[in-house]
């Protein structure tokens, strides 16, 4: 009754098409006074029409007008107007007493009215529907959809749709190719479906603000929960290196933790945006923008940071209550946080070839014993590597093979069971490809190697 009409046949929206009248019954309110008493009665006895969207009061219908300012509650379908034996005993002993009378009301709906699953399940072939395009990314104003061929004749629908029924997105792409499959900077090509051609935006992650220009840097909305998971392994003062850190996701909300990060990534158009979001946010004591190779940068940043000394004060937070009229005292340093001589974790999110770069771990800290432990307090750094593997129910043949992975790399056997050995699941990327984190402390073994 409350589904919309549908026209299989349709390629270019039409939106009057959707417009439809459903003929359903009315509880006519005799004192207005009394509607609110009315209305938790027959919610009680479920009579109610309960219909998201579809406001349950409505202006009492005379000839199409509202009369008198009288009001109306609408009915669930069953009831009607004309046949007493639909109605329940609440509605007969209102009727009885004269507080409410029955009557025909006609509700129109409207295009409006319906979600893009309702638009999209009316025109789209029955056959085609198991897999309706619902999940796509939302970057700033922009919907990014990911289209299969079977859905591409409707993509000019579809994009219409998914505009018409989200308010926050002005622009509606599809991606035409894998992420990387052209761009060593995680870019992808696409075509604009609706809107117009501006892809620069504006993200908020958790308490920060990012600004970048989507076709020319890597992002993924969904991995806003990892981005946490990540950032939540990290102590105030500790040393962080970013060795892809595209934009700063991980890289920013770190800095807010008041945790020293080292954050590189190849695409200067990153580095950019990563410059500004440092500024944006205000942690340029704490983050530091690089624009280098990954590989050489996991060596000289190790290196460097060893031999640069840095310190950040901090200071009390300045009085809300003081006088605006009178000097303010300079701020009390409560404490100071002294920049680490070696990074307590590396970060690499680029899952498609990270692993690939764990080679360079081997002997990055030769002749470097005496900073670690027994010799001090320090502990080699984790190192926390992206990566894609296929799928299935446990993940137990995923762990062994990236653990394999790992192994062959780095030249030393990790498995599943290793103290401080994790794989994580991040998400699904596909239905056979999944997206790991898989986390490791860099063995003495790899470290020190001659």
């Amino acid at each position: 009754m409350f589904r919309p009409p549908i026209n299989r046949a349709m390629r270019s929206l039409d939106r009057s098409f959707f417009r439809k009248d459903i003929l359903i019954a009315a509880a006519g309110i005799r004192d207005t006074k009394k509607i609110s008493d009315i209305r938790a009665e027959l919610r009680k006895s479920r009579d109610m029409l309960r219909m998201e969207r579809i406001a349950s009061v409505q202006p009492y219908p005379m000839d199409g007008n509202p009369a008198n300012g009288r009001k109306c509650l609408l009915l669930r379908p069953g009831v009607k107007h004309d046949d007493s034996s639909t109605w329940s005993p609440k509605l007969q002993d209102l009727v009885t007493s004269n507080a409410i009378g029955i009557l025909p009301f006609n509700l129109e709906l409207g295009y409006d009215y319906w979600t893009y699953h309702d638009i999209m399940s009316s025109i789209l072939p029955e056959d085609e529907q198991d897999e309706l395009p619902t999940g796509f990314s939302i970057v700033g104003h922009v919907a990014h959809l990911n289209l299969k061929d079977q859905y591409l004749p409707y993509k000019d629908l579809i994009a219409t749709v998914i505009l018409d029924k989200n308010h926050n997105i002005r622009t509606v792409i599809n991606k035409i190719d894998d992420v990387g499959t052209h761009s060593e900077y995680r870019t992808f090509d696409y075509e604009v479906l609706a809107g117009p051609p501006d892809l620069n935006v504006e993200v908020r992650e958790g308490e920060c603000i990012f600004q970048f220009d989507y076709s020319k840097v890597y992002w993924n909305s969904r991995l806003s929960t990892e981005h946490r998971r990540i950032v939540d392994r990290f102590n105030e003062g500790e040393a962080v290196c970013d060795v892809m850190a595209g934009v700063g996701p991980f890289a920013v909300p770190a800095g807010r933790k008041r945790v020293f990060v080292w954050a590189n990534d190849l695409n200067p158009y990153c580095n950019k945006s990563l410059e500004d979001a440092i500024l944006k946010n205000k942690v340029s004591e704490y983050v530091t923008a690089f624009n280098d190779d990954g590989r050489a940068f996991i060596r000289t940043s190790a290196m460097d940071l060893l031999n640069l000394e840095k310190a950040v004060n901090i200071k009390e937070k300045s009085s809300r209550g003081r006088n605006p009229s009178t000097q303010a005292p300079s701020p009390r340093i409560i404490r100071t946080l002294t920049q680490p001589r070696t990074f307590s974790h590396y970060v690499m999110n680029l899952p498609a070839t990270a692993m690939s770069f764990l080679d360079v771990f081997v002997g990055l800290y030769k002749g470097q014993e005496a900073l670690f432990i027994p010799h001090t307090e320090t502990k080699l750094p984790m190192i926390h590597v992206h990566c894609f593997s296929t799928k299935s129910d446990d993940n137990r043949i995923e762990e062994l093979q990236i653990c394999g992975d790992i192994s062959a790399r780095i030249g030393y056997k990790i498995t599943p069971k290793t103290p401080e050995v994790t794989i994580f699941d991040v998400r699904d990327v596909s239905p056979q490809k999944r997206m790991f984190c898989a986390s490791f402390r860099l063995p003495a073994q790899v470290a020190f190697h001659e």
